[in-house]
Protein backbone atom coordinates (compact mmCIF):
# COMPACT_ATOMS: atom_id res chain seq x y z
CA UNK A 1 0.00 0.00 0.00
CA UNK A 2 1.61 3.10 -1.04
CA UNK A 3 1.55 6.16 0.89
CA UNK A 4 0.53 9.32 0.02
CA UNK A 5 2.71 12.97 1.84
CA UNK A 6 0.52 16.26 1.63
CA UNK A 7 2.82 19.41 2.82
CA UNK A 8 0.19 21.48 4.60
CA UNK A 9 2.13 24.50 4.69
CA UNK A 10 2.21 24.38 0.86
CA UNK A 11 -1.54 23.61 -0.70
CA UNK A 12 -2.74 25.62 -3.64
CA UNK A 13 -5.30 28.60 -3.71
CA UNK A 14 -7.84 26.14 -4.76
CA UNK A 15 -6.91 23.51 -2.12
CA UNK A 16 -7.60 26.30 1.05
CA UNK A 17 -10.79 27.69 -0.45
CA UNK A 18 -12.31 23.82 -1.38
CA UNK A 19 -11.10 23.19 2.40
CA UNK A 20 -12.77 26.09 3.49
CA UNK A 21 -15.74 25.50 1.65
CA UNK A 22 -15.74 22.27 2.89
CA UNK A 23 -15.68 23.42 6.66
CA UNK A 24 -18.53 25.67 6.00
CA UNK A 25 -21.13 22.59 4.09
CA UNK A 26 -20.25 20.53 7.38
CA UNK A 27 -21.02 23.69 9.52
CA UNK A 28 -24.15 24.17 7.99
CA UNK A 29 -25.38 20.17 7.68
CA UNK A 30 -24.50 20.15 11.62
CA UNK A 31 -27.07 22.79 12.11
CA UNK A 32 -29.85 22.38 9.24
CA UNK A 33 -32.76 20.40 10.06
CA UNK A 34 -32.51 16.53 9.48
CA UNK A 35 -35.10 14.57 7.07
CA UNK A 36 -35.06 18.02 4.81
CA UNK A 37 -34.53 18.71 0.93
CA UNK A 38 -31.81 21.43 2.50
CA UNK A 39 -29.93 18.28 4.68
CA UNK A 40 -30.30 15.79 1.93
CA UNK A 41 -28.71 18.62 -0.41
CA UNK A 42 -26.00 19.41 1.91
CA UNK A 43 -24.97 15.75 2.73
CA UNK A 44 -24.68 15.47 -1.30
CA UNK A 45 -22.58 18.30 -1.44
CA UNK A 46 -20.74 16.95 1.73
CA UNK A 47 -20.71 13.51 0.13
CA UNK A 48 -20.35 13.22 -3.61
CA UNK A 49 -20.02 9.53 -3.07
CA UNK A 50 -22.79 8.59 -0.74
CA UNK A 51 -24.25 5.11 -1.80
CA UNK A 52 -28.17 4.75 -1.90
CA UNK A 53 -30.00 4.56 0.99
CA UNK A 54 -27.32 5.86 3.33
CA UNK A 55 -27.92 7.62 6.53
CA UNK A 56 -25.09 9.88 8.44
CA UNK A 57 -26.26 11.24 11.49
CA UNK A 58 -24.91 14.97 13.07
CA UNK A 59 -22.92 15.86 14.39
CA UNK A 60 -20.24 15.16 11.63
CA UNK A 61 -16.67 16.10 10.83
CA UNK A 62 -13.96 15.66 8.76
CA UNK A 63 -11.71 16.47 5.86
CA UNK A 64 -11.61 15.71 2.38
CA UNK A 65 -15.11 14.00 2.38
CA UNK A 66 -14.92 13.86 -1.47
CA UNK A 67 -12.18 11.16 -0.92
CA UNK A 68 -14.96 8.78 1.19
CA UNK A 69 -17.46 6.45 -0.93
CA UNK A 70 -20.63 4.61 0.68
CA UNK A 71 -21.89 2.05 -0.67
CA UNK A 72 -25.44 1.23 -0.28
CA UNK A 73 -27.34 1.39 3.21
CA UNK A 74 -24.56 2.57 5.34
CA UNK A 75 -25.53 3.92 9.13
CA UNK A 76 -23.33 6.17 10.55
CA UNK A 77 -24.80 7.65 13.93
CA UNK A 78 -23.65 11.01 15.49
CA UNK A 79 -20.19 12.24 16.15
CA UNK A 80 -18.22 10.58 13.45
CA UNK A 81 -15.04 12.23 12.38
CA UNK A 82 -13.53 11.27 9.35
CA UNK A 83 -9.93 12.01 8.54
CA UNK A 84 -10.49 11.48 4.89
CA UNK A 85 -6.91 12.64 3.04
CA UNK A 86 -6.33 8.90 2.12
CA UNK A 87 -9.21 7.86 1.60
CA UNK A 88 -12.39 5.81 3.11
CA UNK A 89 -14.31 2.93 1.44
CA UNK A 90 -17.39 1.85 3.46
CA UNK A 91 -19.11 -1.09 1.60
CA UNK A 92 -22.92 -2.32 1.93
CA UNK A 93 -24.75 -2.50 5.19
CA UNK A 94 -22.21 -1.45 7.84
CA UNK A 95 -23.12 0.05 10.74
CA UNK A 96 -21.47 2.25 12.64
CA UNK A 97 -21.86 3.38 15.72
CA UNK A 98 -21.50 7.02 17.43
CA UNK A 99 -18.54 8.76 17.80
CA UNK A 100 -16.06 6.74 15.80
CA UNK A 101 -12.84 8.18 14.46
CA UNK A 102 -11.91 6.93 10.68
CA UNK A 103 -8.38 8.39 10.35
CA UNK A 104 -7.23 8.13 6.84
CA UNK A 105 -4.13 9.83 7.32
CA UNK A 106 -1.22 10.74 10.08
CA UNK A 107 1.61 13.21 11.03
CA UNK A 108 4.91 12.64 10.11
CA UNK A 109 7.07 12.85 12.74
CA UNK A 110 9.66 14.97 11.62
CA UNK A 111 8.11 17.06 9.15
CA UNK A 112 4.80 17.26 11.42
CA UNK A 113 2.87 19.85 8.84
CA UNK A 114 3.62 16.83 6.10
CA UNK A 115 0.37 14.38 6.52
CA UNK A 116 0.95 11.04 5.68
CA UNK A 117 -1.75 9.27 4.07
CA UNK A 118 -3.05 5.43 3.61
CA UNK A 119 -5.99 4.22 2.77
CA UNK A 120 -9.46 2.69 5.07
CA UNK A 121 -11.65 0.24 3.85
CA UNK A 122 -14.76 -0.91 6.04
CA UNK A 123 -15.86 -3.96 4.46
CA UNK A 124 -19.31 -5.29 3.36
CA UNK A 125 -21.76 -5.71 7.10
CA UNK A 126 -19.36 -4.56 9.78
CA UNK A 127 -20.72 -3.06 12.62
CA UNK A 128 -18.30 -0.95 14.25
CA UNK A 129 -19.16 -0.13 17.82
CA UNK A 130 -19.43 3.22 19.99
CA UNK A 131 -15.62 5.15 20.33
CA UNK A 132 -13.79 2.84 18.16
CA UNK A 133 -10.88 4.47 15.91
CA UNK A 134 -9.81 2.72 12.70
CA UNK A 135 -6.07 3.80 11.78
CA UNK A 136 -4.80 4.32 8.33
CA UNK A 137 -4.25 1.67 5.83
CA UNK A 138 -6.32 -0.50 8.04
CA UNK A 139 -9.11 -2.89 6.19
CA UNK A 140 -12.43 -4.01 8.77
CA UNK A 141 -12.98 -7.51 7.04
CA UNK A 142 -16.40 -8.67 5.61
CA UNK A 143 -18.75 -9.44 8.48
CA UNK A 144 -16.39 -8.11 11.20
CA UNK A 145 -17.59 -6.50 14.48
CA UNK A 146 -14.96 -3.90 16.33
CA UNK A 147 -15.96 -3.57 19.78
CA UNK A 148 -16.75 -0.03 21.53
CA UNK A 149 -13.79 1.98 22.23
CA UNK A 150 -11.36 -0.19 20.05
CA UNK A 151 -8.15 1.31 18.42
CA UNK A 152 -7.47 -0.78 15.45
CA UNK A 153 -3.92 -0.23 14.39
CA UNK A 154 -3.97 -3.43 11.97
CA UNK A 155 -6.06 -5.67 9.31
CA UNK A 156 -9.11 -7.16 10.95
CA UNK A 157 -9.82 -10.30 9.88
CA UNK A 158 -13.53 -11.57 8.20
CA UNK A 159 -16.05 -12.84 10.34
CA UNK A 160 -14.27 -11.68 13.57
CA UNK A 161 -14.99 -9.58 16.79
CA UNK A 162 -11.93 -7.51 17.94
CA UNK A 163 -11.72 -5.22 20.83
CA UNK A 164 -8.90 -3.27 23.09
CA UNK A 165 -5.95 -1.17 22.55
CA UNK A 166 -4.63 -2.34 20.31
CA UNK A 167 -7.58 -4.00 18.79
CA UNK A 168 -7.47 -8.21 19.70
CA UNK A 169 -9.31 -11.17 18.62
CA UNK A 170 -11.70 -11.83 20.56
CA UNK A 171 -13.70 -14.61 18.83
CA UNK A 172 -14.73 -15.84 15.08
CA UNK A 173 -17.87 -15.35 13.77
CA UNK A 174 -19.74 -18.64 11.59
CA UNK A 175 -23.28 -19.25 10.17
CA UNK A 176 -25.40 -21.17 11.10
CA UNK A 177 -27.21 -23.57 9.30
CA UNK A 178 -30.06 -20.85 8.67
CA UNK A 179 -27.26 -18.07 7.10
CA UNK A 180 -27.40 -16.21 10.50
CA UNK A 181 -24.15 -15.73 12.51
CA UNK A 182 -23.30 -17.57 15.56
CA UNK A 183 -20.23 -17.24 17.73
CA UNK A 184 -17.39 -20.19 17.43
Amino acid sequence: MEEIRIDCLHQSAEELEKAKELRQDIFRLNHTLPDTEEYRKLLHKVFPNLGENCRVETPFSGVRTANVRFGRNVIIMPGCLMMSAGGITIDDDVQIAANVQLISNNHDLEKRHVITCKPVHICWKVWIGAGATILPGVTVGENAVVGAGSVVTHDVKPNTIVTGNPARLIREIRSQSDGSPSLK
